[in-house]
C-alpha cells in the first residue's frame, strides 16, 4: 500500500500497531524508571500551580459545567472526566517547569501523563497500565514531533497541542481497549482537533497553559469515538490535508522526515530524550540564563560596569524567546519574562538565578533588572546544534571595553546533560511543598515511584487530588 506521499505504509496504522502490542514487561526497567520519575517532577510542578490564579480561574470555569469522579491535582475537587484532564494538563504546564522532548520541542508529559491518570483511574486499571499507557503515548507524541524539526513553532503553531491530542488519543483507546484499527481511526479523527497557536507569545496571554489539557480532552473524545465505530481519515499524517501538509508551510515541508514517526519504535525509547527543566522557563532561554549565571560568579560583575549584552541563540528560536525585541526587554507579566532571554541573561547577571521569585510582578517591576535586560540584544548562535541542543552564549562587554563570554552548548537538563533522578526528586520537593507538607510530599513521592506495584490507580488521582490515602 502506498499512500499519497508515495511512502511505503501509511504512518497511523504503524503507530496503532506499536501501542496496542507493546506489553508491559516489554518496557525495558530503566524506561519505565524514567517514566516514573517524569510523572513525579510533573506531579511537583501541578501542586505549585495551585498557588496561582490561572489555576484558580480555570477550575471555575470548568467546575460550571458540573462535578464528577476526575481528580483535578491539589484542588480535591471532583470534575467529569474530560474536565478533570483538562484542569491536570493546565497544572503541569502552568509554570512553563515541565519537560521537554528536545528533537520534538515539545512538552509530551503535560498532556500524556493527565490523559494515562485520568482514564485509568476511571477505569479502575493498576499503575502498570497506566504507566505501560502513558509511556506508549510518550514514544508517539516525541516521534511525530521530531518529525516537523523544529517547523510547529516557526509558522506559529505549539506542537505541544498539535501533537500531543494524537498521543492522547493512543492512551485512551489503550487504556479502553480499543483495536489497531480502531486506534488508526481514532488517530484520524483527532486530526479535526489538533490546536495551539503561538498567538500568546504577543501579549503574555494565559492560552499556552490550556495547550496539553486540551489536547487530552481531543484525544479521549477521538478514542470513544472510534470505539462506536466513527470513521477517521486514514492518510492522518502524510495526506493531502494530513497533520504535517497543512500545518507547516512549503519551507519547512522541504525538512519534514515522515520516517521519524515511526522510528526505532518499540528498541529506542524516546522518553530517554526528554530533558527535564531546571529552570521555570522556555527551554531555549536556559542555556542564556545558565551562561549569565556563570559570568556573575566568575567575573563579579556590577551591572553599573556593563555597556552592552549579547545573547546568541539558535536561529530556530529567535521568534520565540528574542523577538520582537523591545516586548521581550520589557515583560508586562510572567509568561512574557518566561519567554524572554533579556530577562533571563539579565535575572542572570544580576541575581545569579532565574527562578519563580524572578517572574513575579514585584520582580518584573524591579528597575536594576529592566536597566540591564535593557542593554541585552539577540544574535544567532553560529552553526547551533539545534533541536539537538538548545545552546547560548553570553558576551558581556564592559564599560572599560574587556569583553568576556560564557558559553553553553548543551543546555543543562539535555539528554547528553540530564538531571539525574535525585535532582528531580530535589526539583519535586521544592515544587510540591509550596502547596503541601513535607510529609504529604514524601507520601505523594513513594506512590508515584511505586507505580508498578499500584492496585488501583484511582488510589494515586485521590491521593494526587489531597484526598486521604
Amino acid at each position: 500500500m502506498t499512500n499519497e506521499m508515495g511512502n511505503a505504509a501509511l504512518i497511523a496504522p504503524q503507530l496503532a500497531e506499536f501501542v496496542t502490542g507493546l506489553g508491559h514487561d516489554d518496557i525495558p526497567a530503566d524506561v519505565r524508571t524514567r517514566a516514573r520519575y517524569l510523572i513525579l517532577d510533573a506531579v511537583g510542578i501541578a501542586q505549585a500551580s495551585t498557588q496561582y490564579d490561572f489555576a484558580h480561574r480555570t477550575l471555575t470555569a470548568l467546575s460550571g459545567f458540573g462535578v464528577g469522579d476526575g481528580h483535578v491535582i491539589g484542588f480535591g475537587a471532583g470534575l467529569p472526566l474530560r474536565d478533570a484532564v483538562m484542569m491536570n494538563g493546565l497544572l503541569v504546564h502552568g509554570l512553563d517547569y515541565d519537560d521537554t522532548h528536545v528533537a520534538g520541542v515539545i512538552h509530551a508529559t503535560a498532556s500524556a501523563f493527565p490523559a494515562a491518570l485520568g482514564m485509568a483511574a476511571d477505569r479502575r486499571l493498576s499503575g502498570r497500565e497506566m504507566l505501560s499507557g502513558f509511556i506508549a503515548g510518550m514514544e508517539i507524541s516525541t516521534r511525530l514531533g521530531s518529525v516537523a524539526k523544529g517547523g510547529f513553532h516557526q509558522v506559529g503553531f505549539h506542537p505541544t497541542g498539535i501533537i500531543g491530542v494524537f498521543a492522547c488519543a493512543m492512551i485512551a483507546g489503550r487504556l479502553t481497549g480499543l483495536n489497531a484499527a480502531q486506534l488508526a481511526d481514532a488517530q484520524g479523527i483527532a486530526l479535526s482537533m489538533a490546536a495551539g497557536s503561538m498567538e500568546f507569545l504577543q501579549d503574555g496571554a494565559w492560552t499556552k497553559r490550556m495547550h496539553p489539557g486540551w489536547a487530552g480532552v481531543g484525544g479521549i473524545t477521538a478514542a470513544a469515538m472510534a470505539k462506536v465505530g466513527f470513521v477517521g481519515p486514514k492518510a492522518v499524517y502524510e495526506g493531502r490535508f494530513g497533520l504535517f501538509p497543512i500545518y507547516l508551510d512549503k519551507e519547512h515541508m522541504a525538512a519534514v522526515d515522515m520516517s521519524l514517526a515511526t522510528a526505532g519504535l518499540g528498541k529506542v525509547w524516546e522518553i530517554n530524550n526528554v530533558a527535564v527543566k531546571p529552570i521555570p522557563a522556555c527551554h531555549f532561554t536556559h542555556a542564556c540564563a545558565d551562561a549569565a549565571m556563570a559570568l556573575r560568579a566568575e567575573q563579579g560583575l556590577r551591572p553599573e560596569d556593563i555597556a552592552s549584552i549579547h545573547a546568541l541563540v539558535p536561529a530556530g528560536v529567535h521568534k520565540t524567546v528574542c523577538e520582537p525585541i523591545e516586548t521581550k526587554q520589557t515583560p508586562q507579566n510572567s509568561y512574557d519574562a518566561q519567554f524572554s532571554v533579556p530577562w533571563a541573561v539579565a535575572s542572570g547577571l544580576l541575581h545569579g538565578r532565574f527562578g519563580l521569585a524572578d517572574l513575579t510582578q514585584d520582580a518584573l517591576s524591579d528597575v536594576a533588572t529592566q536597566a540591564l535586560a535593557d542593554k541585552v540584544s539577540c544574535e544567532d548562535y553560529p552553526d547551533a546544534p539545534f533541536p539537538q541542543y538548545y545552546s547560548g552564549e553570553v558576551i558581556v562587554t564592559l564599560n572599560d571595553g574587556r569583553v568576556l563570554t560564557h558559553r553553553e552548548e548543551v543546555n543543562r537538563g539535555n539528554p547528553d546533560r540530564p538531571l539525574t533522578s535525585d535532582d528531580i526528586e530535589t526539583k519535586f520537593f521544592e515544587n510540591a511543598t509550596t502547596a503541601v507538607s513535607a510529609d504529604r510530599a514524601a507520601q505523594i513521592r513513594d506512590a508515584v515511584l511505586g507505580l508498578d506495584d499500584l492496585a488501583d490507580a484511582h488510589d494515586l488521582a485521590a491521593l494526587l487530588a489531597g484526598k486521604p490515602a
